[in-house]
C-alpha cells in the first residue's frame, strides 16, 4: 500500500543521508520503524531500547587513528596524571 506522509525537510534530508550510507532505502526503514512500534505497542508498554556499549557505539571509530605508539600503557610517561583530578589529587 502506498502512503503519503509530511515530515519537516531537515529530518527528510538527515533520514535520506543515513540511508544512503547504510545502502538501504527509505521505505525500508520506515516499515522497520512501524513494525518495532507496533510490536512494542501489542506488549503493552512502549518499546524499549536496548542497552548499546560505549563499544558498541563507538566501535566504527576504534582503531581508525594511529597515534604512533603502539601501547600507551608500556610507558609511564604517557600515563603521567593519569586518573587525576584537574588538581592533581587521585
Amino acid at each position: 500500500m502506498k502512503a503519503t506522509i509530511e515530515i519537516p525537510d531537515e529530518l527528510y534530508r538527515r533520514v535520506k543521508a543515513k540511508t544512503a550510507l547504510q545502502g538501504r532505502a527509505i521505505r525500508e526503514v520506515t516499515v522497520e520503524l512501524y513494525q518495532r512500534w507496533l510490536e512494542g505497542d501489542a506488549a503493552g508498554e512502549a518499546a524499549e531500547k536496548p542497552f548499546v556499549s560505549a563499544y558498541e557505539m563507538m566501535k566504527d571509530y576504534c582503531g581508525k587513528y594511529n597515534s604512533g605508539i603502539s601501547d600507551l600503557s608500556t610507558n609511564p610517561v604517557h600515563l603521567e596524571g593519569f586518573g587525576s583530578d584537574s588538581m592533581g589529587h587521585r
